[in-house]
């Protein structure tokens, strides 16, 4: 394992500066530069970025030894929101903000450091804040039946944060044992009398028959969002990520965005593996069956040579309160994705209904004459 030290993620001394006005560069999405957003001026922080070794950590190896746990950890400087509880860094020279995933303001007073697992890769925004509000933009004016004052309460782009999320992966061989029933389909014939007439009719019947089996399985970088802050079913479905461009983790990538701690801890997350995972399994079993159907009466998994590591993917992310509830809407910052919840308005949908059963009404009463 790799004793390498990474520097923590909020620490706002290692931002660079400009070499020509001083002020603070930012990560431009989709390169390898650092850009000033008052001169223009770039900086080629990383170069031609190369192909990147993952190493993946052993996961019961990492819980068992405590050095191990240690040399992995670093100390991060967040602010925790009252209202939702997630814990996120803020930019530099910042004296107001609100939380990202829940739109309250926050108490900068309740900014404090904790030790966590260091992402060990990560992948860089690769679409930047115009686009993402352009696509933020359209998707409010695609929704049907929204309330008309939406965009008043949602329509701020600075309400658009880019945020780095916490993601752990794992890979793991599976053998299951099982239990079920496989269906085989046949066609019978029969006969009814209606009305002192006899008809002859077919219909399918499935005969069952009892089975047993053992399958394997092999999962490679099964993804778990270890935040709680976003919806998860929304979160997912950004998924594909483009996992195999990974980079080494770099706080220059950080620089201009915001990152979140993660909430969900390592052996929680491999938890929400095993569900992930479950859906495979069960098809695998499913195909072992064969038959036309099938039925999983008992299954039981065992998990082996289990692998983790803790990256970083890029979100673009607002949340934006209308009527005292919080909608998000998300995009994966390197595909364009877009993800959201959405008000919707009570009256628009009355009003819409009604019309339909006029216009059905007229139509009936034309169809009449």
């Amino acid at each position: 394992m790799s004793n390498e030290t990474y520097e923590p993620t909020a620490d706002i001394k290692n931002e660079s500066k400009c070499i020509n006005c001083g002020a603070v560069l930012n990560f431009e999405p989709g390169t390898t530069h650092l850009k000033c957003q008052y001169c223009g001026v770039s900086n080629d922080f990383v170069g031609e970025q190369q192909q990147v070794m993952v190493e993946e950590l052993d996961f019961e190896k990492f819980l068992s030894e405590t050095n191990l746990l240690s040399e992995q950890k670093e100390e991060v400087h967040t602010v925790k929101c009252s209202s939702c509880g997630a814990s996120s860094t803020l930019k530099p020279n910042i004296t107001a903000d609100s939380c990202p995933f829940c739109d309250t303001p926050l108490v900068l007073a309740n900014e404090s450091s904790s030790s966590i697992i260091k992402p060990r890769y990560l992948l860089p925004f690769a679409i930047d804040s115009k686009k993402s509000i352009d696509d933020f933009r359209k998707w409010l004016n695609g929704l049907w039946f929204a309330p008309n004052d939406l965009k008043r309460y949602a329509g701020n782009p600075d309400k658009l944060n880019g945020m780095y999320m916490p993601y752990w992966t794992y890979d793991s061989n599976t053998s299951s044992n099982y239990t079920g029933a496989r269906g085989i389909n046949r066609t019978e014939t029969y006969t009814t009398t209606v009305n002192g007439k006899t008809e002859t009719n077919t219909r399918i019947v499935t005969d069952w028959y009892p089975c047993s089996g053992y399958v394997n399985n092999t999962f490679d970088d099964v993804l778990v969002l270890a935040s709680n802050s976003l919806p998860e079913k929304y979160a997912n479905a950004l998924e594909p990520w483009d996992l195999a461009n990974l980079t080494d983790y770099n706080t220059k990538f950080l620089t201009g965005f915001r990152s979140e701690v993660y909430q969900v801890d390592l052996k929680t997350g491999f938890e929400k593996a095993k569900v992930r995972m479950d859906d495979d399994i069960r098809k695998t079993v499913n195909t072992d069956i064969g038959g036309d159907l099938q039925q999983i009466t008992s299954l039981s998994t065992r998990y082996d040579n289990i692998t983790f590591k803790h990256i970083l993917l890029p979100v673009w992310i607002s949340a934006f309160r209308y009527k005292e509830k919080v909608y998000h809407f998300m995009i994966n910052g390197r595909t364009g994705e877009v993800q959201g919840e959405r008000p919707w308005s009570w009256i628009k949908i009355t009003l819409f209904s009604l019309a339909v059963v006029a216009v059905c009404v007229a139509a009936y009463v034309l169809f009449k004459k």
